[in-house]
């Protein structure tokens, strides 16, 4: 009933000021000559693109001299022929103004209107002149500086709109000098304020405060002003406020309860503003919001609550906050929400059939969530624009909305989920559809014949990582608004002549990689003018025996993919030469050279992918720009260069593994301090390993030697700040002591220091290292007794212990063993949610991954394994002089795949326990016959 009161009242006012302006206006009579002379005496000028030379203001608005100014485009005059109101606005008026502008001399102005313009100018002292100013919008007009000391002077101003767009002008209005509350505390009859983009730089409590007399407020616009938190109680003072917007601020607080006792807010908006803490559920249920925004806010708290019949709320942003918990089902007395967005948030469980019950929704996006489950209809919201579900957990068909229904669906993003069945031919045919991304699901089948019916604003369709099989879509070909079209890894089969994409010359994306598909882009007949342009082309596993000629004359390329085919011969000069290049993917192939050495290449890549191939010579040289190279795999022989380091500035990932890299490790690497993966490994490099590697610990997530000829010492520099997450020094000549400063390591995650000649006892320094899963000393001269006593703790991950053959001897007093809970249970019951051990460092050029591989001996055999799973356990402490009974604490390791006690001196009996090792694959007789010595006694 309120809310109706409201809607009338405001209603019958604004019908009233309506009114009486037309009165005024009816009865102007005539223009007064002294007003349309200050009128003409503007001295403004318009510098629009549109027009070569500055067109006068006059000519501009077109003011016809002969006729009233008070009829003039702009301008509004009282029944005395005054002018009370001026917009000019939006005319790219570009001159300067001062006070002594004939603007200020009219006196009888009400509204001023000069928004949108290119004054550039500081702020002009002359605007206090016009006392009668109840409206003064100067929003991106261009004025720059500090606002006037007398602008408080304009007491009768119920609408003051300074705003200003960072991106749209240069210098920000500041408020020092006056500051907030000397700008406002004779304004007692603001009730519209906006004041975006003003740098006011001022604490909660002096901003709050400042505020507080202005009872009459009803719009409070403060986004972007370097505002501090906490937000005052003061501010509570406030009861008309209707709209609170304090967007990209720096509060750095909770949302005060009080919030939710402003008994007219129809919009709060808080976007991006450090709030922390957990939302008060009462402000879902302020019956008038009909807005709430706080997205953007990392570390804000909150749930829904369950919410009130007939609320009024019309959109709802939380993305990016920490939401969670389920939706409740009493999200359908949202009837009026047009838009819910909720994406990467914490949100579980189901998307709640309550969502078939929103009508009115135009954009929902629920992506970046743990939601399960299947995806609810769609088909009521028959004004849905945009819709993503995407990376969820989501499963089941796509068949209970009726696609057909959805006319003006714009985007439909459901990628990276568990969605199966076929795709529905209907979801093609939605005539406004522009983006299409169905990728990473399970969707099986193949795409029909859907060309008449498939919209023509189709311009992004993604069906990659699918189960789709079947002839390649023919149909595709004459979508010709097509932009972007990936369908990698699916099972489409069948030859493709490359001169029929010639039709889509729109296309800038195509990623056909990793099908069953032959490409042929040997075609005499294609034109090289009605070829499309691309920027970005994947055409991996495609069966390419050549480059395809109709890239020499694509100069727009930043992406191209054209691994594990059949390319034979050198790598050509044409490939480098696209200036915005930036991925280069030539890997498992059959490549032997270059035709010109890289060094000599002038190009912006950044991503060089080389690796599975028959490369030859020395290292090649990369340019500057480079942050990505992988060389490994190759028949590169030659030193590393005494410089390389300054040729690796850029790079993030450098590997030259399974060459014949040959010489010393240059001491000059280590000045490559944006490298986190270093992997050398598998060459014949000899020498120290160069103190300064270790040092380097502090950035380098993967340091990689291992299976070289290196000597000396593990120098004991790590870094305090060490990131290491994987640390392989394996089969190599080191000698000495695992330093203590190892230690510093608290990321690491695998260390593989076996088959070396390093000479110590066991490094118990490293027990407080609580992520490591893999621990390799085998085959060094590791000695004396394991005794953990005072060392209990740590290592609950650790899946991977070998110590075999070494020289530990004594009793095995393991009570610390009894805390390895990654070999007690299984965590992942999903197999397909596990994920093996890497390295990613997101924040390099195109994602740095490193894919973790270790050696583990079992039934006499060496065995790589590649990817290591985190079930997988093993443990190998045989070719030692260990004694005594074998500790039935082992008998607790449900979990472990492999044990290898062999080749030792134990005594007792088998623990009666060790039936409980269900999962034991490598319990061999040679292992049972040398660990217990008195079997049949």
């Amino acid at each position: 009933m309120r809310i109706l009161l409201l809607s009338w009242l405001l209603f019958s006012s604004y019908f009233a000021i309506f009114l009486s302006i037309s009165n005024l206006v009816l009865v102007s009579g005539q223009c007064r000559n002294d007003q349309k002379q200050l009128l003409l005496d503007l001295n403004l000028t318009s510098s629009s693109d549109l027009f070569i030379y500055p067109i006068p203001l006059g000519k501009l608005m077109k003011w016809n001299q002969a006729m009233e100014c008070c009829s003039w485009d702009g301008v509004s005059c009282d029944g005395g022929g005054h002018v009370i109101d001026l917009d000019l606005s939006n005319r790219a008026i570009s001159s300067s103004i001062d006070g002594s502008s004939s603007l200020f001399r009219l006196q009888h102005l009400q509204r001023l209107n000069l928004a949108s313009n290119q004054f550039m100018t500081a702020f002009s002292a002359g605007f206090d002149k016009l006392e009668n100013l109840s409206y003064l919008n100067l929003s991106n007009a261009g004025f720059t500086g500090q606002i006037p000391a007398k602008i408080p002077r304009l007491t009768r101003l119920i609408t003051l709109d300074l705003s200003t767009d960072p991106f749209l002008s240069g210098e920000p209005l500041k408020l020092e000098k006056p500051n907030l509350e000397m700008l406002v505390q004779n304004l007692t009859r603001l009730r519209f304020l906006y004041l975006d983009g003003v740098n006011i730089s001022a604490m909660g409590n002096e901003w709050c405060r400042a505020l507080s007399p202005l009872t009459e407020l009803q719009v409070l616009s403060m986004s972007n002003c370097y505002l501090s938190g906490p937000i005052h109680s003061s501010l509570s003072k406030l009861q008309s406020l209707s709209v609170i917007c304090l967007d990209y601020n720096n509060l750095s607080a909770s949302v005060p309860q009080f919030f939710a006792e402003f008994p007219n807010l129809t919009s709060l908006s808080l976007r991006s503003t450090g709030l922390n803490g957990r939302l008060p559920d009462e402000i879902f249920q302020i019956p008038t919001l009909q807005t709430l925004d706080l997205s953007y806010n990392m570390l804000l708290k909150g749930s829904f609550p369950n919410f009130p019949l007939n609320a009024s709320l019309q959109a709802l942003a939380l993305s990016s906050t920490k939401f969670g918990g389920q939706i409740p089902e009493s999200l359908d007395n949202l009837g009026r929400l047009t838009r819910i967005e909720l994406a990467g948030c914490n949100f579980s469980g189901p998307i709640p059939k309550a969502v078939e019950k929103l009508t009115q929704l135009v954009s929902l996006d629920f992506s970046n969530n743990n939601f399960s489950g299947p995806i609810p209809s769609f088909s009521s919201s028959r004004n849905l624009t945009n819709l993503s579900l995407a990376h969820n957990k989501l499963v089941g068909t796509i068949h209970s909305t009726d696609w057909s229904s959805l006319s003006k669906l714009e985007d439909a993003d459901l990628g990276d989920n568990k969605l199966s069945g076929t795709i529905p031919p209907t979801l093609f045919g939605i005539p406004s559809l522009q983006r299409l991304d169905l990728s990473h699901n399970q969707f099986n089948g193949s795409i029909g014949d859907f060309h008449d019916k498939a919209s023509s604003l189709l311009n992004t369709l993604d069906l990659s990582n699918n189960k789709l099989k079947g002839q390649f879509p023919t149909p595709l070909f004459e979508l010709r608004g097509l932009e972007i079209l990936h369908l990698s890894s699916n099972n489409f089969s069948g030859l493709i002549p490359m001169n029929a994409f010639q039709n889509l010359g729109n296309l800038l994306s195509l990623d056909l990689s990793h099908n069953r598909l032959s490409i042929d882009a040997t075609a005499t007949n294609i034109s090289l003018l009605s070829f499309p342009t691309f920027t970005g082309l994947g055409l991996a596993s495609c069966n390419l025996t050549e480059f395809p000629g109709f890239l020499k004359n694509q100069s727009s390329l930043m992406y191209l993919d054209l691994s594990n085919n059949h390319i034979h011969g050198k790598i050509p000069d044409w490939i480098w030469k696209p200036i915005d290049l930036l991925r280069l993917n030539l890997s498992d192939n059959f490549l032997v050279g270059f035709e010109r050495p890289l060094k000599n290449i002038t190009s912006s890549v950044q991503i060089i992918d080389l690796h599975v191939n028959q490369l030859q010579g020395e290292i090649p040289i990369p340019t500057l720009d480079a942050t990505y190279l992988d060389y490994s795999d190759n028949n590169f022989s030659s030193v590393l260069p005494a410089h390389i380091g300054d040729s690796l500035q850029r790079v993030s990932f450098f590997s030259i593994s399974n060459n014949n890299i040959h010489g010393s490790i240059p001491p000059s690497i280590c000045s490559s301090t944006s490298l986190r993966v270093l992997d050398l490994s598998n060459n014949s490099l000899s020498g120290p390993i160069p103190q300064c590697l270790f040092q380097m610990s502090g950035s380098l997530g993967v340091l990689d030697l291992r299976q070289n000829n290196l000597s000396g010492i593990i120098s004991d520099t790590f870094s305090k700040s060490c990131k290491l997450q994987t640390l392989k020094l394996d089969q190599n000549r080191l000698e000495g002591k695992v330093p203590k400063s190892l230690g510093n390591c608290k990321m690491l995650e695998v260390l593989d220091i076996g088959n070396n000649q390093i000479n110590d006892s066991f490094p118990w320094h490293l027990k407080n290292i609580a992520k490591l899963h893999v621990l390799v000393l085998r085959s060094n001269k590791f000695n004396g007794h394991i005794d953990c006593s005072g060392n209990n703790g740590g290592w609950s991950m650790l899946q991977i212990f070998d110590l075999a053959s070494n020289n530990f001897s004594g009793k095995l007093h393991l009570t610390c063993l009894g805390t390895w809970d990654a070999m007690q249970h299984n965590p992942y019951s999903n197999l397909l949610e596990l994920k093996h051990l890497h390295f990613v460092d997101s924040g390099s050029g195109g994602g740095t991954r490193y894919q973790d591989a270790i050696t583990i001996t079992t039934k006499g055999l060496e065995l790589e394994l590649v990817k290591i799973l985190p079930v997988f356990t093993s443990i190998d402490i045989s070719w030692n002089n260990f004694e005594g009974p074998i500790p039935e604490v082992i008998g607790k390791f449900k979990e472990l795949h492999g044990l290898n006690f062999s080749h030792n001196a134990f005594t007792g009996p088998i623990p009666s326990s060790f039936g409980n090792l269900r999962e034991l694959e490598s319990w061999t007789s040679q292992a049972i016959a040398y660990a217990v010595r008195s079997l049949c006694s």
